[in-house]
């Protein structure tokens, strides 16, 4: 199957750890061009991460062959270094046998990736790369619109 090539960029950020955060993503095919983000109220960097690379994923509309990059080493090494098999094999518990943190937004991406085709990219981070600044910048404003929300309760 001739599956149309995606490239994805993702990042999260959050201000206190936890505390608001925000995730944003870029996607490109061809010469378009979509960019979104997003925030919670209450979360980790490392969630956010996680959820931008998801919310990459379930925008597309069909199975693709994505690029996915980002400069979460946690995000990448979990697929690249197979702790994703190990942690699954091991019923979710990390090599020090305590539960994995954030299971429901791994479980989420696997269940993504298995109608993806995804390779995964590490970039540094606040290196210049223009789509991870970009995201980066996204993110950072999705906090601003959560310290708002925070404000406004």
């Amino acid at each position: 199957m001739n599956l149309k090539r995606v490239l994805v960029y993702a990042d999260g950020a959050c201000s206190g750890n936890p505390g608001p955060g925000g995730w944003a993503v870029i996607l490109k095919y061809g010469e378009h061009s979509k960019e979104l983000s997003g925030f919670a109220l209450e979360t980790t960097n490392q969630r956010m991460e996680l959820k931008a690379a998801i919310e990459g994923l379930k925008a597309l509309k069909e199975p693709c062959a994505v690029e996915l990059y980002s400069d979460s080493a946690y995000l990448i090494n979990a697929f690249e270094q197979n702790w994703l098999a190990r942690w699954q094999k091991n019923g979710w518990l990390n090599a020090n046998k305590k539960p994995v943190e954030n299971q429901d937004l791994w479980q989420e991406l696997l269940k993504l990736t298995s109608v993806h085709q995804v390779q995964w990219l590490k970039v540094k981070g606040h290196s210049g790369h223009p789509e991870n600044e970009r995201c980066d910048e996204l993110a950072r404003k999705a906090i601003t619109e959560a310290q708002k929300t925070l404000r406004g309760k």
